[in-house]
C-alpha cells in the first residue's frame, strides 16, 4: 500500500506578519536566505589543499511586495528609520495550504526597513501600483 501523497506547497498561498503593523495583501516576499562564508587556512606543513572552516552566517535582505493602498504603516517604519528611530521587528512569513490551514512557517529576528520604493505611474497603463520594503535582519529561522 503507498504512502500517504506528500504534495509541495503552493508559492501563491501565503501570509505576513509584523509586530504591530496590519498590512494585508503582499504580492510578492523575496530573498529570505541564509548562506556561511568559507573561510579557508593551510597550516606550512600540510598538503596544497586548504582546510575549509566556518565563518560567518549572512541573511539576505526581504523584499515585501504589495498593491498600494491607503495603509501607512509601513512607510511610517521606513520614514521613522530615516528620522533616526530605528525599531527592530520578528516578520514571519506562512505559508497556507489549500485548505487555508497554516503549513511552513519563517521567523525573520530583527527586522528593520532598509529602502522603500513608491509605485510608479504610467498614464496608458493597467496595473496595479506597486509598493515594496526591504527589510535587512539578523537572523532567519523555520519554526514549522
Amino acid at each position: 500500500m503507498p504512502g500517504e501523497r506528500n504534495d509541495p506547497y503552493r508559492n501563491f498561498r501565503f501570509r505576513v506578519e509584523m509586530e504591530g503593523i496590519q498590512q494585508a495583501g503582499f504580492s510578492e516576499v523575496s530573498g529570505f536566505e541564509a548562506s556561511l562564508d568559507v573561510i579557508e587556512y593551510r597550516e606550512g606543513n600540510e598538503v596544497i589543499t586548504p582546510r575549509k572552516l566556518p565563518g560567518l552566517a549572512k541573511y539576505g535582505n526581504i523584499t515585501l511586495k504589495w498593491g498600494a493602498t491607503d495603509s501607512l504603516d509601513l512607510f511610517d517604519w521606513m520614514q521613522s528609520c530615516i528620522e533616526g528611530t530605528v525599531e527592530r521587528k520578528t516578520v514571519t512569513i506562512i505559508a497556507i495550504d489549500e485548505e487555508g490551514g497554516d503549513v511552513a512557517t519563517w521567523q525573520v529576528i530583527e527586522a528593520w526597513p532598509v529602502k522603500y520604493s513608491a509605485p510608479s505611474f504610467n498614464g496608458t497603463g493597467s496595473e496595479v501600483a506597486i509598493e515594496f520594503v526591504e527589510l535587512a535582519h539578523e537572523g532567519m529561522t523555520r519554526t514549522a
